[in-house]
Formats: structure tokens, sequence, C-alpha cells
């Protein structure tokens, strides 16, 4: 089995498209075929269906591309590590955030490491915390930060970032906004919540605070974006249960502290794959976290 078949069929694969993969990969349509027929006659599978609109992955492609998106990032590392012994950090560095993130200052942090090593191509996804550890894990990404939903594994390690409490956010004239500094999950009951996408660190936070205090909730009005949270908050749509410093965006907005929750709590961590198998310029952006240079 070749590297090259390996790169052809992962690059099929993200794009579902041939031609497309092809001009990505700068080689022939020709070609690109010839290579994934290799490969599917050496694992005796078919690992595409291909219509005239669209190519899919069959059964066995499902399978063969975890392993060959984490064959190709070892296979990659093991580049960046002999360029590292030689003094270069070079190479690519793929990271994955959570927006606003807590214990870090993403596009700060990225500068800072950009300055220090121009030669490191940066690449930024931005998605829910449970897509970048699975990201991570596939070798897809070389780090992430999120927020914490799985323990250390034997694939994954988790460093902490920060912990801190929720807060209920509501507008100024809500009857929340003339009550105590604090209230309970039971004070929320029958309101309507303006909330992240279910994989959304502060989503998964709020989620399990409700479920601990075994109060109910609506999420009426489910957003992907954190101004367009404040923004129908702000409009008095809804209220909104967030990391604490959330409440520093929008001053104009009454934020209370949300108590009777017992442990939980909206933790972040950087994920990263096993030691042996972190890239030098992941450790050298983790570095740059640790002694603050970023």
């Amino acid at each position: 089995m070749e590297l090259r078949h390996l790169q052809h069929f992962v690059a099929v694969a993200e794009d579902r498209h041939f031609t497309r993969a092809a001009e990505r990969l700068m080689v022939s349509q020709s070609g690109l075929s010839a290579s994934i027929r290799a490969l599917e006659r050496e694992l005796r599978a078919p690992l595409f269906v291909r219509t005239t609109r669209r190519v899919t992955l069959t059964e066995a492609g499902r399978a063969l591309l975890g392993e060959a998106e984490r064959v190709l990032a070892q296979v990659r590392a093991a580049h960046e590590a002999v360029a590292a012994v030689q003094g270069v950090v070079r190479g690519t560095l793929a990271v994955g955030a959570e927006q606003c993130v807590a214990g870090v200052h993403v596009a700060g942090l990225l500068a800072a490491f950009r300055r220090r090593h121009p030669d490191v191509e940066i690449r930024l996804r931005q998605t829910g915390s449970a897509a970048l550890g699975e990201e991570v894990t596939a070798g897809r990404l070389d780090l992430a930060f999120a927020y914490r939903t799985q323990p250390d594994s034997d694939q994954l390690r988790c460093v902490p970032l920060a912990a801190e409490p929720m807060y209920v956010l509501c507008h100024p004239d809500h009857r929340l906004a003339g009550a105590p500094a604090a209230v309970t999950p039971q004070d929320l009951a029958g309101e309507a919540f303006v909330d992240f996408h279910p994989d959304w660190g502060p989503r998964r936070a709020t989620d399990a605070a409700f479920a601990e205090a075994g109060v109910r909730r609506t999420v009426a009005l489910e957003v992907n974006d954190v101004h367009d949270l404040l923004d129908l908050v702000d409009e008095n749509l809804g209220v909104a249960v967030v990391p604490r410093h959330f409440r520093h965006k929008r001053e104009a907005l009454t934020a209370l502290a949300l108590e009777g929750t017992g442990e939980a709590a909206y933790e972040t961590v950087a994920l990263l794959p096993p030691a042996p198998a972190t890239s030098p310029a992941a450790r050298a952006l983790m570095g740059l976290l640790e002694t603050g240079g970023g």
C-alpha cells in the first residue's frame, strides 16, 4: 500500500468529487482514478459509490478513512520531528477552537506563533467541542482548544486551561433583572432560552447543570455565533446561560450568577494527541501558551 494511494483516497473522501480532488492534488483525473482502483484491488473492496452527481464512501471506505488519516498524520509528524531535531519548526499547524474559549486568546497566540515560526503554515477550524476531539484523535488537527467533554485517554490528552462558573444573561427589562445577584435553575423554569448548538461547550455545560438540578428547559432560539446569541438576549427574546467571561461582551445586559448546580462548571482544555504523536509545531504552540508568549 503506497502513501500516495492513501493521500489520493483521503482527498476524494474529503471533496466527495474526483475532479476537485485531482485539481487540489495537481494530478490528472485519470491518474487519480487509477490510484483509487489500485487501492480497491489491494483491499479487495470498493471504497466509493460513484454516480453522475456525487461520490460517497462505502462501509469499507468509512472504515479506511480514519486509519488513513492517522497514518498520514504520523508520516507528517515524522517529517516534522526530523526537522525539529535540526532546529527548524516547519510544516503545517492545524488548530481547532470553539468561539471565545476561556483561558486562551487564540488570535493572539497564533500571531505570536507566526512571528516565531514563519515557515509553518497555520490552519484554523472552528466548530463544537465533540467534533474537535474527534478531529484531534483522527489526526486532522494537531491540537484544539475546547470545553472538556471527556477525560484523558490513550488517544486524547486534556491540558487544563480555565474553569469558571456559569452566569445568566437577560435584558434589563426582564423579570429576573430585579432579582438578587444569583439565581438557580429552578428560578429559570419556564423561561425561553437562547443557546448554542448541542455540540458547543457552553451548551453542554448548561445542559449538564440543568440535568443535575432536575430542571427541564426549552431552547427556543439556537445559534452558532456568540454575537447572535447576545443580540437575541439584547432584544429580550430569551435568556442565556453562559460562562462568566461572556458577561463582559455586552455590558447593557444583566448578568446573574447561576447557583445550585453542584459541580457543573465550564472547564476548557487543550486537546492533544498522545505525547509521542504530538507534532513539534503543536508543542511549540503549547510552549508559547504556557509561558505567556501569546
